[in-house]
């Protein structure tokens, strides 16, 4: 049976400025690891240490085609992918915080039927939801 999700792939244009950018922008926690020649690069919320999102830099030791890597590049790099949502407890402190870091955004914050949401953009392209649900 499975139980949870442990890792989710983030596919980014610049490991280095993206590690950056994770920690410092939205004080995630790196895990930064070598293994033979490859860097598996993993951040996480803080109090959230049993999961971890991949910072993968596209075509770095995947069997991904140089063509395929090109496409891929340009779609993150427009904005295109949808990463997922992060959860807030205050989605407006949040943003302010976030905001005053040099976060984009695209999206205010906003009353929706399941909570308040904003939407930003990490430094590759993608872009997250920013939730904060009610009850």
């Amino acid at each position: 049976m499975i139980t949870r999700l442990s890792h989710a792939t983030v596919y980014v244009l610049d490991q280095d400025e993206a590690k950056a950018f994770y920690t410092e922008k939205l004080g995630f926690e790196v895990r930064d690891v070598r293994m033979d020649g490859f860097r598996w690069l993993t951040v996480g919320p803080k109090d959230q240490p049993d999961m971890r999102i991949i910072l993968m830099q596209i075509g770095s030791g995947s069997t991904t085609s140089d063509e395929d890597a090109k496409q891929l590049r340009a779609l993150v790099s427009k904005g295109a992918i949808g990463i997922g949502v992060l959860h807030a407890d205050d989605c407006r402190a949040t943003f302010k915080e976030l905001s005053a870091r040099g976060v984009e955004f695209l999206q205010e914050p906003a009353e929706r039927p399941y909570g308040v949401e904003a939407v930003f953009r990490d430094n590759s392209g993608n872009w997250f939801s920013l939730t904060e649900t009610y009850g």
